[in-house]
Parts: C-alpha cells; structure tokens; sequence
C-alpha cells in the first residue's frame, strides 16, 4: 500500500460504512468503482483485508481473507458486509446499531511461514503486536490479527487461544503445527 498516501487509505472505514449502510438499508451497495480507483489505485490492485466491528469497546464482528484473490475493493466491500450479518459468533448488525458501530480495515500482507525447530524457537520468532497469526493443524486452521495481542500480550496463551479457535486443545501450538506470520496495515475509523 506505499503507493498510496495514508491520508487517503485513511478513506477505507468510511467507504466500508458508506457500503454497509446501503446495504442494511436494502439499497445496492457501493456505485463509484471506478472514481475511487482512479483516487486510490491500490483498491483496484490484488489485495487481502480483514473488517472488525467494534461496539464500546467490544467485538461485534470480523471477517477477512487470508489471501489475496480479488481487488481490494472488492475484499472491502465484500468482508465489511460479511462482518455485519455473517460472522457466526454475533447477529447481524442492524441499521440503527451501525451509528453505535466503529469500523477498523486491515490489510494484510502475504503471510509467510515460520521455519522453527521447537517451540522455544517458535515463541523467540513472535512478534507481539506486529505479527497476525495463521495456525494450520489436523485440517484446520484458525488466525489472529496483530491488534489480538493487545487483549492477549502471552505468546503461550496467545497459541493456546489460536488453537482453541481452530476447534483443537489448546496446547496443539506444541505439537509443530504449520505457523504463518502476516503484518498488517491497519486504518481505523475515527469517531468525532
């Protein structure tokens, strides 16, 4: 995203809500692709982002891609609706709890793998804070964005809770699993 300025990529939560509100609304979505393209040419490139939702404070929605396989702006708008009426964990959001709402864009990076020996090894690689996760073991995998370390600053736990997430025991961190590591770009929405 170096291409970019901050100050416009700034622009993501808000072309999430504009999405999402019309969509919640029962009106057809996001219309000017091709302006905010031409504004930001990285929306129209390949990307990966995740949408949080977050009301007070808590949760109350997130859902991403791990790889890229479409434009970012398609990823956007896409992952920002499935955050308000498809993440598994929470009903959908309404339309009026939407105001209530703040809107966080991640995106990612592509994720590469950790090579380690052990599991010391594996908690001396981590990066706390800067590191989002990708745990594969037995068929399943689960991840973490970097922001999950601020409410999990433990490594261990961290693993155990990506396991736990994955639907396994909470110690399968110490049976070598397949660990990827992504970075993000994250934009936040700013609530006056």
């Amino acid at each position: 995203m170096d291409n970019a300025p901050d100050l416009e990529m700034n622009h993501l939560p808000m072309l999430a809500r504009t999405h999402l509100a019309a969509c919640l609304e029962g009106k057809p979505g996001f219309k000017d692709r091709e302006k905010w393209v031409k504004l930001l040419p990285p929306l129209g490139k390949q990307g990966a982002c995740f949408v949080t939702l977050t009301h007070k404070g808590a949760l109350r929605g997130c859902i991403g891609s791990l790889e890229a396989h479409r434009s970012l702006l398609d990823d956007l708008l896409d992952n920002c609706l499935a955050a308000a009426t498809r993440d598994p964990r929470f009903r959908p959001v309404t339309r009026p709890e939407l105001d209530e709402i703040t809107l966080e864009v991640s995106i990612l990076t592509p994720a590469v793998e950790l090579h380690y020996q052990d599991t010391e090894d594996l908690l001396a690689q981590l990066q706390p804070g800067v590191h989002g996760v990708i745990l594969s073991h037995s068929g399943r995998r689960s991840t973490f964005l970097p922001q999950v370390w601020e409410q999990i600053p433990a490594k261990e736990t961290f693993l155990n809770h990506l396991c736990q997430k994955a639907g396994l025991d909470g110690d399968c961190w110490r049976r070598k699993p397949g660990i990827r590591v992504y970075r993000v770009e994250k934009f936040k929405e700013i609530k006056s």
